[in-house]
């Protein structure tokens, strides 16, 4: 099993050209999978039925895992079967028409406009740490990028002159997406008065670094997140991505057409961005509620 692993992270890498972490992810699963199958006492991937599979399911099921865990614990396997009948043709697949397990829809939370200003001016500009964070949030703002993409960037790939980031998203795809005003200025007041501070080695390419000097991670920003979103007392969970979820929900609400957001987004197929329209529509119903005098039939019969 261990043979078939790594051959198939190989080929998650060179041949479909996964990002790093879906192949740490897609790896992960499938050791909880190879897990499952020794606590069966079956020690070959080749004599592993529908019935096994099934019975893998029920058992992410009985220890609590969400719907959406079992899905993509499923997608796993049937993309390391599919690997495996490439690679023998003598192999069946278990997971044959067996269908995936439909997730629970659940909205993104988001930002009101007010809350992410809040959020963003947390930040003390008068220490280097201070310069970098409010530049990071005023990037990831202005962006829509995600957190991976956040804490990747070097230097060679922003252009405060001309307004645009070079992003590279998932499966190594490189797209550029504009800078505001607002993130060109922190950015820029963090290269020439707080990065210089923190890095110590010259040759240290990313653009983002803690406090020993070497590129931030993205367990770092979350916790910079966290810290911010306390201090300035928003009531929500909000997590690095909330300020993505909040990037394109008010794009959308101040006349963005979609197909825009979705190229911003790095999103490969727009009914991933198409979550954001009904967030739009969610956010106009509750306006209009709390608004309009005869909105609530209690109100309009005061």
């Amino acid at each position: 099993m261990k043979k078939w692993l790594e051959q198939f992270v190989t080929y998650l890498k060179k041949e479909r050209g996964l990002a790093q972490n879906t192949i740490i992810a897609y790896e992960s699963d499938l050791q909880n999978f190879f897990v499952f199958l020794q606590e069966k006492s079956i020690t070959d991937v080749e004599k592993v039925d529908k019935a096994c599979i099934i019975t893998f399911l029920l058992y992410l099921q009985k220890k609590g895992k969400a719907t959406s865990t079992i899905s993509r614990n499923l997608a796993v396997v049937k993309c390391f079967y599919q690997f495996l009948m490439r690679e023998n043709d003598f192999i069946k697949d278990p997971t044959a028409h067996l269908e995936t397990p439909k997730p629970e829809k659940r909205l993104p939370q988001i930002l009101t406009i007010m809350e992410t200003e809040r959020l963003l001016s947390q930040p003390d500009l008068t220490g280097a740490i201070g310069l970098r964070d409010r530049a990071m949030l005023e990037l990831l703002y202005a962006t829509g990028i995600r957190v991976s993409e956040l804490v990747s960037i070097s230097e060679e790939d922003i252009n405060l002159k001309m307004g645009f980031l070079r992003c590279r998203g998932t499966g190594a795809r490189e797209r550029i997406v504009p800078l505001g005003d607002m993130a060109i200025k922190f950015v820029n007041q963090y290269i020439e008065e707080g990065r210089q501070l923190l890095v110590r080695n010259r040759d240290e390419k990313a653009l983002f670094v803690n406090h020993h000097g070497k590129g931030l991670s993205r367990q770092g920003f979350w916790k910079i997140v966290k810290k911010y979103a306390s201090k300035a007392e928003i009531d929500k969970d909000i997590t690095p991505h909330t300020l993505r979820h909040s990037f394109a929900t008010h794009l959308l609400e101040n006349g963005a057409d979609l197909r825009s957001v979705q190229e911003m987004l790095g999103h490969a197929d727009i009914s991933t961005t198409q979550v954001y329209t009904h967030l739009k529509e969610i956010r106009l119903r509750e306006v209009y509620t709390k608004s309009h005098p005869r909105a609530n039939l209690k109100d309009g019969m005061q």
